[in-house]
């Protein structure tokens, strides 16, 4: 259970060694696999050739007295099933890719290797990292999901498989499953991670994103893969937050509902409930009309030689979204542009917007959960966070959602922070 940067700090000054801590990771994956489900794909021997790499380069280095490691040397990461890794399966969660090897790594992961870390093995995503439901179970009950889509990589980390995973959002595809899961899960801003060599479902919403345990393990996935550097928060300068219930406020069960209103005036002269504009209640139709027109088009192929083994969703959406006549489209884009416009004028006047990640805790394992608390802000390509903050009434994580202006991912990361130390001491 030790964080990214603690480990990260034992492998530099040589206390452990990076085999050590891939076999500590691969002893509770031997351990909870069975019951939690995260994995796609694994190789034992090949994880423990990297960690044994990684400790010859210290070695190496150490001897030589040569340039520093890089930040997450020796560190083990779960890396989602529709990112490329040259020497790993890359198979979209679905049978139509079975046994898929790309030539090359993504770019996220050829960072990740140039920082030193170990991909350890690649998580279940749910099929094409769209709504049907993988294999993957709820560490915290296995009757529950995890959420999706990037629900192996949510859960692993939640259940100490793994310090840090990646995954991806195009609606809510981050914070979803980490609020379920209880752990932190990052959505920077779109465009702010490169994309190249990861399954594109909506060039328009697609955004990589990122899990840990800790905001320390969020802030040096986020320098290592976004050049995000944060700051320490000044504890006696709050943020000025927004507490937003957005059109979908109805969604949200009651005990959730009355959470965050308790939470809202905790915080007290920090927060402030604010009403969005009316218009705002067309960004739902508008994220769906954009996300699956983008998606008939990336996934024809798929359409054309392999639909009747697609699930019945996702033959749903790509039938739906093959029917979106060109006009709508361009008409959801522009409509797009002006509520991000909105969004953003938001934050001429708050630092960061506070509202649920979910619409309550972790649902029955049969469904991946209700994205909608999401996807105004993937729409708008804003950076959220989801932190493990609070508990339902049946003790099952409820996240706490972060929201912040398009391009301050440093900024967002900070508030996060002084929200954590406010609720922690309080």
């Amino acid at each position: 259970m030790l964080t990214a940067s603690d480990a990260a700090r034992l492998v530099a000054t040589g206390e452990t060694r990076s085999e050590q801590l891939v076999e500590a990771c691969l002893a509770r994956i031997r351990e909870r696999e069975p019951a939690v489900q995260a994995w796609q794909f694994l190789d034992e021997a090949h994880a423990l050739s990297q960690g044994r790499e990684r400790d010859r380069e210290w070695a190496n280095r150490n001897r030589a007295g040569g340039s520093a490691l890089g930040p997450l040397h020796g560190v083990a990461v779960g890396v989602k099933d529709i990112i490329d890794t040259s020497d790993m399966p890359t198979e979209y969660g679905s049978a139509l890719h079975a046994g898929r090897r790309p030539e090359k790594d993504a770019a996220v992961v050829t960072s990740l290797r140039a920082a030193g870390a170990v991909i350890l093995g690649k998580t279940v995503s749910t099929e094409f990292a769209t709504y049907a439901a993988g294999k993957t179970r709820n560490p915290h009950d296995p009757t529950r999901s995890p959420g999706g889509s990037s629900s192996g990589s949510a859960a692993a980390v939640a259940d100490g498989m793994v310090p840090l995973a990646l995954g991806t959002q195009t609606n809510a595809s981050v914070v979803r499953p980490a609020a379920y899961c209880g752990v932190h899960g990052f959505k920077p801003s779109h465009g702010r991670i490169p994309r190249d060599g990861i399954l594109t479902l909506s060039p328009t919403l697609d955004t990589v994103g990122m899990f840990a345990r800790s905001l320390d393990d969020i802030d040096l996935l986020a320098r290592v893969l976004a050049g995000v550097e944060t700051v320490a928060a000044d504890s006696r300068t709050p943020p000025r937050l927004a507490f937003v219930k957005t059109a979908v406020w109805e969604r949200a069960d009651l005990p959730t509902r009355a959470t965050f209103a308790a939470l809202s005036a905790a915080l007290g002269s920090a927060c402030e409930e604010v009403h969005l504009p009316e218009a705002h209640a067309g960004a739902w139709d508008c994220h769906r009309t954009i996300m699956e027109a983008e998606m008939a088009v990336q996934l024809d192929r798929e359409w054309e030689n392999g639909r009747d083994r697609l699930s019945f969703s996702l033959r749903e959406q790509l039938g739906r979204g093959r029917d979106v006549p060109a006009s709508a489209y361009q008409r959801a884009l522009k409509r797009r542009t002006q509520l991000a416009d909105s969004v953003a004028e938001l934050f001429t006047r708050f630092d960061a917007v506070l509202t649920p990640a979910t619409a309550g805790t972790a649902p029955p394992l049969e469904t991946t959960g209700d994205p909608a608390f999401g996807t105004l802000w993937t729409l708008c390509g804003v950076p959220a966070i989801s932190l493990p903050l609070l508990h339902g009434p049946d003790s099952l994580p409820l996240g706490v959602q972060l929201v912040g202006a398009r391009g301050d991912d440093a900024r967002l990361l900070r508030h996060a922070r002084w929200l954590e130390d406010r609720l922690r001491t309080a």
